[in-house]
């Protein structure tokens, strides 16, 4: 996960809390924490970069809509960030 942009790490955090949701869930999620619009430009591509990395996974729902689920790699990838975070963050 270290080679992630922030807002990689956060579409990931936003896809492993999700039910399988599609693109305009993840994005009306992102926006809400941004408060600001996310551009269809940034989040596709970012979300195509998590898959090809192997952290999340793109099915087809229908023919217009894809949904996106966490891999077990990005599920561990979390779990050690989550861990390592903690080594700073603890009392």
């Amino acid at each position: 996960m270290y080679d992630l942009t922030g807002f990689q790490r956060d579409l990931l955090l936003v896809v492993a809390g999700l039910d399988e949701p599609h693109g305009l869930a993840v994005k009306e999620e992102m926006e809400e924490y941004y408060e600001k619009e996310v551009h269809h430009g940034r989040l596709y591509p970012n979300l195509d970069t998590l898959v090809e990395k192997g952290l999340i996974k793109k099915g087809e729902r229908d023919q217009r809509t894809n949904y996106y689920t966490l891999t077990a790699r990005g599920d561990r990838e979390i779990a050690d960030r989550q861990q390592w975070e903690a080594t700073y963050l603890s009392d």
